[in-house]
């Protein structure tokens, strides 16, 4: 056993009188909150209003959330607890796929950014960083629940799990890899990462989304290395690690086929105080606050001066 360790809550619940607090659900409130703090600011810097990414959050948090815990349901269907038909909805136990999560809630984003007439490509290269950044602060639900550790080790920082926490195969361990503090961290470095390169680099928009997608499903797939969690394997690695290897190559491929080789310049497009009129479109009358913002050429190369 470690002389030293990361220790556990013994709850995952706080109790004020009659409320109780479920702490995984109020980790993803605050990693929503988070999300849509940098999202606001990355998108009314290019122009745009606050009423767009509140919107976008609304519809995106609600389906993200449904396509998240069906995507747990779906691949998971042993782990949800009985009665099978309360058990699928219980959130607060933990159990949200990201990947279900991103699709679903991305697609009801596009349909309430496409419905204000802005580009669904630019709202997306705004929101990549404030996913990452959400995806990172709601993984310490995980540490609450005391769940989807990692395996066991006696390093300084081996996470302590509480013996009716623990997987069958390891009961006799007590201390494990956090992994949830190692995603955390890992993507708290890739919001930096993308921050850094949009301000350096003129990105061809959704360029930006597709290298998130490509920096989260490389952290992924070696965090699901060393996970102990029940999973459904194939061909000796876990599901979600081929998630992460084909979502990677697909994402990864993208970006490099539309930042560098995909034909032309890109437009200038015009950013209004509501949202983007489509490139060669004129404002409308009486448009009180636009500004021309230039997109970037087919190449990534460095800016002369920062985005305004």
């Amino acid at each position: 056993m470690s002389l030293a360790y990361i220790p556990s809550p013994h709850s995952g619940t706080i109790d004020l009188g009659p409320v109780t607090i479920h702490m995984y659900g109020l980790m993803l409130l605050l990693a929503i909150a988070a999300a849509i703090w940098l999202t606001g600011v990355r998108w009314v810097r290019r122009g745009g209003e606050w009423d767009l990414v509140l919107r976008v959050a609304v519809w995106g948090v609600a389906f993200g959330i449904i396509g998240a815990r069906a995507y747990h349901d779906i691949t998971s269907w042993s782990e949800v607890s009985n009665p099978k038909w309360k058990g699928i909805f219980a959130v607060w136990q933990g159990g949200l796929g990201v990947w279900g999560g991103i699709l679903l809630g991305s697609i009801a984003g596009a349909v309430v950014v496409r419905l204000s007439g802005a580009r669904v490509r630019d709202f997306a290269d705004t929101v990549a960083p404030g996913l990452l950044l959400a995806q990172g602060i709601g993984r310490w639900g995980n540490w609450f629940n005391q769940e989807l550790y990692g395996k066991p080790t006696h390093l300084f920082w081996g996470l302590k799990i509480d013996f009716n926490h623990r997987v069958a195969k390891y009961s006799q361990s007590s201390t494990f890899h956090p992994t949830f503090l190692y995603e955390f961290i890992y993507d708290l470095v890739g919001v930096g990462v993308l921050l850094l390169l949009d301000r350096r680099y003129r990105f061809k928009p959704p360029a930006l989304f597709a290298l998130y997608v490509s920096i989260y499903t490389f952290g992924r797939f070696f965090e699901e290395l060393i996970r102990v969690d029940p999973a459904h394997h194939f061909a000796g690695l876990r599901l979600n690690a081929w998630v992460s290897v084909v979502v990677f190559l697909l994402s990864t491929g993208f970006f490099v086929w539309w930042q560098f080789f995909h034909g032309g310049e890109a437009e200038p497009r015009v950013f209004l105080w509501g949202g983007l009129l489509p490139p060669g479109a004129a404002p409308p009358p009486r448009q009180p606050k636009r500004r021309r913002v230039p997109e970037g050429p087919a190449m990534a190369i460095p800016k002369g001066r920062v985005r305004p």
